[in-house]
């Protein structure tokens, strides 16, 4: 029997979700679509699918009949919103939350890294995620680059990694637009909690390009010197883990490596001058076209991992 899940948002995040819960997943289904607007596109289209919804907010959710079955929560608002929704969430005990804004109240997750049981221990990470009640998915541009930062790490111990996500103008919605600093922020931190270095930087690009280009990501990271075969398998490896539930996740060229001599160093802020192995990798992510078109991979990997998240959740 499938468990209910309520996605609060019903903006492009939310609605994509919606589909892929509705077309892809074995264990849940949609219980709610929430939103503040009962004019949205989102909600008009829960409706055409059969979906029940409230343009009431979490305020509204909580107050219908279907709340006491909702088992997984699935937040598409923006980082501001979810501290209001998770306040009244709170006293509900017996669900579960997956904040899919960058809000970083709960442990970030990556499924490629965090559930991967070897890689946590390499890089210190905890693994029981079941436990937890709020589990934060970081940023689009982090799934799609943090996973090649902890590939470099298991590996060889990186001192930095630096991302840039670029993600077609027409993608980003008004949450995004509103969340660029909070991308920015925990997107950083989280290559250092998630990724394993010692520092981390994130960029974040809206590109105007017409015809809208599909997402690019560059993960540039500064390690200590490693066998470099032995790195590029493990992110190829990396690649086809995450491709198992995105499956457009691919690289766009081969990995690239840099000898940074100990003669020439590189001046880190925070960390000083560093030297070792500089690996550039590039990547682009297509998406499912279940909502928006293929070239809002952004989206497509923030709900594809939410999903797996939300899943694994409820066990």
């Amino acid at each position: 029997m499938k468990r209910k899940a309520a996605i609060i948002g019903s903006g492009n995040i939310g609605t994509d979700l919606m589909i892929k819960i509705i077309r892809n997943s074995s264990v849940l289904e949609v219980g709610c679509l929430v939103g503040i607007d009962p004019n949205s596109d989102g909600l008009a289209r829960a409706k055409r699918m059969g979906v029940e919804t409230c343009s009431e907010g979490i305020d509204g959710l909580i107050q219908m009949d279907i709340w006491k079955e909702i088992t997984v929560i699935f937040d598409a608002t923006s980082a501001k919103a979810h501290l209001y929704n998770l306040e009244k969430i709170k006293p509900f005990s017996d669900k579960k939350i997956v904040d899919l804004t960058p809000a970083a109240v709960g442990p970030y997750v990556i499924p490629a890294v965090n559930f991967d049981a070897e890689l946590c221990n390499k890089l210190g990470l905890v693994t029981a995620i079941n436990s937890e009640s709020v589990l934060n998915m970081v940023t689009c541009g982090g799934q799609a680059t943090i996973p090649i930062v902890a590939a470099v790490r298991r590996i060889a111990h990186v001192h930095f990694g630096e991302i840039v996500a670029s993600i077609a103008s027409k993608s980003a919605g008004p949450g995004t637009r509103a969340n660029i600093d909070e991308f920015t922020e925990t997107t950083s931190e989280a290559i250092q909690k998630i990724g394993g270095a010692d520092k981390g930087k994130a960029i974040i690009i809206l590109n105007p390009a017409e015809p809208p280009l599909v997402m690019r990501d560059t993960v540039f990271t500064l390690s200590e010197t490693a066998d470099r075969e032995t790195i590029r398998e493990s992110i190829h490896a990396m690649v086809a883990e995450v491709q198992k539930y995105v499956p457009g996740y691919t690289l766009h060229q081969e990995v690239q490596f840099d000898d940074i001599p100990a003669d020439k160093p590189v001046f880190i802020e925070g960390l000083g001058y560093k030297h070792g192995l500089k690996t550039t990798v590039l990547l682009q992510v297509i998406g499912a076209g279940h909502y928006l078109p293929e070239y809002a991979g952004n989206l497509d990997i923030m709900t594809s991992a939410a999903l797996a998240v939300g899943e694994k959740m409820i066990g």
